[in-house]
């Protein structure tokens, strides 16, 4: 281990510890018609000397020296806390959440997930978890621990699909129940004929097996009404909202009702361009 990583290692074991970590909440909308139908819990740490800090830096450095389960144990207990404080509010919405490989090698995991929706009074379905193509390489061993998370009812979630080998053989041995389609074939998709074949060619894949399909990455009204006319079922990215501070999550949705008409309306298309372009360069 360098230096550099041990001292990040160090410090955010004290981040842990002192509980000095934070979520943020990406929504997730039909494209049926606009309405909230999940949100992401994402993990931000800020520190003092170092600043912001990626979860891509810090995640691996957690599952390779025995910090994921409590940083899994942290984040779940906070989601399924700040889902009640939602629902109190009157906002209805299920939960996503990120899990590593690592965590999944327990087979007692999804007991104690049960056993954390249970204290908090959130029910299992209420709750998907998500994991990467690129974690799930291993998990075709680990079939019986996925299983009991789908007969507690938990929902499963394969995240940036299409970017590892063995996709295909993932989701028919694995009880995924959702299909997150990667941001690089969205990201040049109005343009792209390869782009459009394949995002199709997935979507049309999930439907078969009876899987939701879900594209990642949304950032200009032409990618949202192509992933809507290729027949996408969910989208997230920042043309729907950034990830939101817990308390923020109420008022966007009361705004976003109001919005999502004009997303979809031809004569509101040039007006929007502007829009969007100001608002992506604010966030």
């Amino acid at each position: 281990m360098t230096a550099a990583d041990r001292k990040l290692l160090e410090s955010f074991g004290r981040a842990l510890a002192t509980q000095k970590l934070r979520l943020v909440y990406q929504p997730k909308v039909s494209l049926k018609d606009g309405r909230l139908t999940r949100v992401e819990a994402l993990v931000r740490w800020d520190d003092p000397e170092l600043g912001p800090v990626s979860p891509s830096r810090f995640v691996p450095l957690a599952e390779q020296h025995g910090l994921i389960d409590p940083l899994t144990e942290w984040g779940l207990r906070t989601t399924l806390k700040q889902w009640r404080k939602w629902r109190e509010q009157g906002l209805e919405t299920r939960l996503a959440f990120n899990i590593s490989a690592v965590s999944l090698q327990s087979l007692d995991f999804p007991d104690l997930v049960e056993r954390m929706c249970r204290a908090v009074g959130v029910p299992t379905d209420r709750l998907v978890l998500e994991l990467t193509e690129g974690a799930t390489q291993p998990l075709v061993r680990l079939m019986d621990t996925l299983t009991r998370f789908r007969i507690k009812g938990m929902g499963l979630a394969i995240d940036d699909f299409g970017t590892g080998y063995s996709s295909l053989l993932q989701l028919r041995q694995l009880p995924f129940t959702e299909v997150k389609i990667d941001r690089c074939f969205v990201k040049d998709l109005p343009s792209a004929h390869d782009s459009r074949l394949i995002v199709r060619t997935i979507v049309d894949l999930a439907h078969g097996l009876g899987l939701v399909a879900t594209a990642e990455g949304i950032e200009t009204i032409e990618q949202l009404r192509c992933v809507r006319e290729l027949g996408c079922d969910v989208v997230q990215g920042f043309l729907v909202a950034p990830p939101l501070d817990p308390d923020d999550l109420i008022g966007w949705d009361r705004e976003f009702k109001k919005l999502w008409p004009a997303l979809l309306s031809d004569e509101s298309l040039e007006l929007w361009g502007d829009v969007e372009a100001d608002t992506l360069r604010q966030r």
